[in-house]
């Protein structure tokens, strides 16, 4: 599995092309992995099970970025290489995973904070 949109996630994107609803989450939670969380967004998981809201700049030619996301207070040594969306602190659906651009080696007790974080549809027609 390739890091990327859940399908249900993406099926509901393309509906609008087909004048069907899709309910956008109310806000996007990430979560660490220690390596491609699969298709259900759940494999590889960190020890750290908290999942922290994302607050984002406005979208600008067809992609939007990250403007805060809470630190992790990690919980054991591990290798953080991806991270996962979702629409809900717990439980709730998978949006979409991707990977790190490159590792972080953390250890119990340090904060991870991840201050970039590119959400992107492209091409944009120009």
């Amino acid at each position: 599995m390739t890091a990327g949109l859940a399908s249900a996630h993406a099926h509901g994107i393309l509906n609008l092309f087909r004048g069907t609803n899709y309910t956008a989450p109310s806000g996007v939670f990430v979560k660490l992995h220690t390596g491609d969380p699969g298709a259900a967004g759940t494999a590889n998981a960190s020890a750290v099970t908290t999942r922290n809201q994302a607050a984002w700049a406005a979208p600008s030619a067809g992609s939007m970025t990250l403007s805060s996301l809470a630190g992790y207070s990690m919980t054991a040594t591990e290798t953080i290489t991806h991270v996962s969306l979702w629409d809900a602190a717990s439980g709730g659906n998978f949006l979409e995973s991707a990977a790190l651009t490159s590792a972080k080696d953390v250890t119990s007790g340090d904060t991870l904070t991840i201050t970039t974080l590119t959400l992107a549809f492209t091409p944009i027609a120009a």
